[in-house]
């Protein structure tokens, strides 16, 4: 069975009143869409669950934020979900009185494809990692490099990251000595073949 949580009582007692009737209203939509649905309070803020997150509600000064974990995956006949973020979830829609909630009949229809989609194992697309940008190479790394085809071929292939450690690591030195000597040791590590760190690595 479902499971009603105290915390979310006390969140509603002490909103504003203009929310209180709205926020009942949402949590009444998530119940009437199925019996096993559960509370939980995540970020100081309500949420229901079934298979994992369905969604949320939230209280602030001026509106009521209800919006819908997988709101990006999820049917929108009635137009209702607004995109917040990279990733599409949430989808909060923003009420400032409870009028402007649609009817019980739709919310718990929403509810039950956020239901459904969790039931299916449906899950959000994971957003695209951001290459990281590669530090310009230091000059006398540049030109060690452009003496050693071994070393030079090693560095090129290597990712980004190996790539960084070599260069933080020549750019960190403060002295014109170090970094000579720090270049001189990275170009016979890269013509070995090794990382930066290569000591570290099993």
């Amino acid at each position: 069975m479902g499971k009603r949580s105290a915390e979310v009582d006390k969140y509603i007692a002490k909103a504003a009143p203009f929310a209180t009737p709205i926020l009942e209203r949402i949590r009444e939509a998530f119940h009437a869409a199925s019996p096993k649905v559960e509370e939980t309070m995540k970020w100081s803020t309500p949420h229901f669950e079934k298979d994992g997150v369905l969604g949320s509600m939230a209280a602030f000064k001026q509106h009521v934020a209800w919006g819908f974990w997988k709101a990006k995956l999820m049917n929108d006949p009635e137009g209702l979900i607004q995109p917040m973020g990279e990733s599409g979830s949430m989808g909060a829609l923003k009420l400032k009185n409870v009028s402007e909630l649609p009817s019980k009949k739709s919310m718990v229809a929403y509810v039950r494809e956020a239901i459904r989609l969790n039931e299916e194992g449906i899950a959000l697309p994971r957003p695209a990692r951001k290459q990281s940008a590669v530090p310009k190479v230091p000059p006398a790394l540049n030109a060690a490099l452009a003496r050693s085809r071994k070393a030079k071929a090693t560095f090129d292939a290597f990712p980004p990251s190996h790539q960084r450690e070599y260069i933080e690591w020549i750019n960190e030195a403060k002295q014109e000595a170090t970094r000579e000597r720090r270049v001189a040791t990275a170009i016979e590590w890269l013509s070995e073949g090794k990382p930066r760190n290569w000591k570290y690595m099993k």
